[in-house]
């Protein structure tokens, strides 16, 4: 316990370090990762704006990058990526945007199967009225599958979280890195479980806000 206490500044910035990790990913893999999934819903077959040729794109670039295990995905691709874009290749901002990079492709198929699963039957009647593709998109696909999404999103972040630890063991930072740095290599299982506990705690924080936001957004 003493060791935890004297080590106090450096876990809380790790702490800190995990928030911000996990922030700067969730804005880039949900503005990439919903791109991409809308892309896939509006380009399949059938869809408001059939593409085949586009769809084939997109559906090898999901394909491809999102079964590559996230350790090795983040040493083989991000990080050559986040020098040429960042200018380094560890750190909490390389490793932020490895997660966010490999995130985006799970993203992508969570809101592409979100948004196939509204009624065929009412975007029908959207088209009858005279909706265009992209009203009926942004007035009639999105809305009806908000409550859902926000429960994918959810577990995302959750898993964005759990990244941040993964990314630490490779020079990302975070609570990853104190937990390996301090606790594993010191033999001192207090200053391990110390952040163990947090990120759990960070993890149900996260679980219960995106819960109840979901239940407020269904009901409606």
């Amino acid at each position: 316990m003493d060791r935890l206490v004297e080590l106090a500044p450096e876990f809380w910035k790790a702490a800190v370090e995990t928030l911000y990790m996990t922030a700067f990913a969730l804005i880039m893999a949900g503005l990439l990762g919903t791109l991409i999934g809308v892309g896939l819903y509006i380009t399949r077959r059938g869809g408001l704006l059939q593409n085949r040729v586009v769809n084939g794109v997109l559906e090898l670039l999901v394909n491809f990058f999102r079964p590559i295990p996230f350790v090795i995905f983040i040493a083989a691709i991000s990080q050559p990526l986040s020098r040429a874009i960042l200018g380094i290749g560890i750190g909490i901002n390389a490793g932020a945007f490895g997660i966010g990079l490999a995130a985006s492709f799970a993203i992508a198929r969570i809101v592409e199967q979100h948004l196939v699963s509204v009624p065929p039957g009412i975007i029908e009647a959207a088209r009858a009225m005279g909706a265009g593709p992209w009203r009926i998109l942004f007035t009639v696909v999105i809305p009806e599958s908000l409550g859902p999404l926000i429960l994918g999103y959810t577990f995302v972040v959750v898993a964005l979280i759990d990244m941040t630890a993964m990314a630490g063991l490779i020079g990302g930072g975070g609570l990853g890195a104190f937990a390996q740095i301090y606790g594993f290599r010191q033999f001192s299982p207090v200053v391990m479980w110390a952040a163990i506990i947090l990120i759990v705690l960070f993890v149900h924080l996260v679980q219960l806000l995106g819960t109840r936001l979901a239940r407020v957004v269904m009901r409606r």
